[in-house]
């Protein structure tokens, strides 16, 4: 719980500072005097003014936003020696550059998290593919397990090399969300020649970005071997006498050959809400042994009933250690916040036209929990749910909506546009309607956030 506070608190500070910093340091660039820089809401903790500045530095009370007040004739009076430093009285695109700079921020940010991450190296699974369920896209396109995936292409594109199992599941995600199909580069084990298979999504109905979307395309996760590990304590594995470090051989007359696909069995063995009693051969410590096996049954977030034995099952994947240089790696962060960037517009238009489910919006909770997750599995996994969140704020802010930056590069658009600014009177009904509008996001987001993790 600590952690998940801590590495909450952590990541909203810096994405919020790295923000208003982009705001702040264009804005004295620009000639625009700054009156407040501050990080989160309501009573200043704390507050600080540098030697010679004429900016208040201001830590807030409630760390979920921040603000950058500059001087300007619209809030107060301006003494007329300073009117050539107000925001309002500065040319249009300086006004227009200065309200681009902090979503331009956490873009870079995400570059520079990426790039870190590039050049840090990260340990990730080996693309080796676990057997795909019958009917899948992956079954259909030839894939039968234990295949090592070198290389992917989305559509027309070139071919990019695939150097873990998480490049394969982002290379999917890409395709099924832009209905392309993929191809994918095979080898069926050392010496075997390479082989090109296309998993066809084209037509696929990809309204949740989510577990169940990579259960239809059929690659759930890279290839284990089917052994079992902790057995928890009066579950299902318990009670058949099953223990750790026992290997599956066999579940009923199918022959087991990897974790994913023992865990397709077991989950498959409710039927009419009730869970059938399997008989399992397996290896133990070199010696065969028969077992009657009665998984559970387990009902979580409306899906329908499935199998748990109560133990974790599959042995952990191989590993390899993913490191780029470093210009390739700066240049891979740069593609990376691009695509991330290009995937979180289109998933928000597949929203808006009801493409894609609401179910996709995240809030705090979400955030907070996802934040301790990935602390928990060390630093470069911290580094890139930084990133994935600075590229969601970034891309956010520039949304049309009237109360974020985007919707004030609206309104410097109309102004270029007709030669006259926004009038105070539709300001007003538009600020009003942008205010409705993210409050309706912010609640539809906590909800599924409340029904994600309580539900």
């Amino acid at each position: 719980m600590l952690l998940t506070i801590a590495a909450f608190v952590v990541a909203l500070g810096l994405l919020i500072a790295v923000h208003e910093y982009g705001h702040y340091r264009v804005a004295v660039a620009c000639g625009v005097k700054v009156l407040r820089f501050s990080v989160g809401f309501g009573k200043p903790l704390l507050r600080w003014q540098p030697r010679g500045s004429s900016t208040e530095f201001v830590i807030g009370a409630f760390p979920l936003g921040g603000y950058v007040r500059m001087l300007d004739e619209r809030e107060a009076p301006v003494d007329a020696a300073e009117r050539h430093l107000a925001f309002n009285n500065k040319p249009l695109r300086a006004r227009a550059a200065i309200v681009a700079a902090g979503p331009i921020a956490n873009l870079l940010l995400a570059v520079v998290l990426y790039a870190a991450v590039n050049w840090i190296g990260v340990q990730e699974p080996r693309a080796v593919l676990a057997s795909p369920a019958a009917g899948s896209a992956a079954y259909d396109a030839g894939l039968r397990g234990g295949e090592l995936v070198v290389g992917a292409a989305i559509g027309g594109e070139e071919s990019e090399p695939v150097r873990s199992f998480e490049d394969l599941r982002w290379a999917l995600t890409r395709g099924a969300l832009d209905g392309q199909d993929v191809r994918l580069q095979v080898e069926s084990g050392p010496g075997a020649p390479r082989r090109e298979l296309v998993v066809e999504l084209h037509d696929f109905d990809a309204r949740e970005a989510d577990a169940q979307m990579f259960r239809k395309i059929g690659v759930l996760g890279p290839w284990t071997r089917p052994v079992i590990g902790e057995v928890v304590a009066g579950g299902a594995a318990q009670r058949s006498g099953l223990r750790e470090g026992d290997t599956v051989l066999q579940v009923g007359a199918t022959p087991v050959v990897d974790g994913q696909q023992l865990r397709e069995l077991i989950r498959g063995s409710v039927q009419d809400g009730k869970a059938a009693t399997q008989a399992w051969r397996i290896d133990r410590a070199g010696r065969a042994v028969d077992l009657q096996v009665t998984p559970d049954v387990v009902r979580q977030d409306g899906a329908p009933p499935a199998g748990r034995i109560g133990a974790y099952v599959g042995a952990q994947p191989e590993m390899v250690t993913v490191r780029h240089g470093p210009l390739e790696g700066l240049w891979n962060g740069v593609t990376r916040t691009w695509e991330v960037s290009a995937l979180t517009l289109r998933m928000m238009g597949r929203m808006v036209v009801g493409e894609a489910s609401l179910k996709n919006l995240s809030g705090p909770l979400t955030i907070a929990d996802y934040a301790g997750r990935s602390a928990s599995l060390g630093f470069t996994q911290y580094l890139v749910f930084l990133a994935l969140i600075s590229v969601s704020l970034g891309v956010l802010n520039l949304l049309p909506l009237p109360v974020l930056d985007g919707g004030h590069l609206m309104y410097y658009l109309w102004e270029g546009v007709t030669g006259r600014g926004v009038s105070d009177a539709w300001m007003e009904r538009l600020q009003r309607g942008g205010v409705a509008l993210l409050l309706v996001m912010m609640s539809i987001a906590l909800f599924n956030d409340v029904t994600r993790l309580f539900g």
